[in-house]
């Protein structure tokens, strides 16, 4: 059976945990960020996990992820 390709902008945004849960970061932290309030780009800052109904769906684009 022949390699799996992985997904490059999936490899790029997404992390599997050693638990098997996927974490991503947020979105709106580079750019435009005068009129954001300091609580709000720190939180952004943080990773949190992928909703569970799209696991599958990224999983099988990092088919190499634990």
């Amino acid at each position: 059976m022949p390699k799996l390709k992985t997904h490059r902008g999936a490899k790029k945004r997404f992390r599997v945990t050693a638990s098997g849960k996927v974490k991503r970061g947020h979105s709106g932290t580079r750019h435009i960020l005068t009129k954001k309030t300091t609580k709000r780009k720190r939180l952004l800052d943080q990773s949190t996990l992928v909703s569970s109904d799209d696991v599958p769906r990224i999983k099988k684009m990092l088919p190499y992820a634990s």
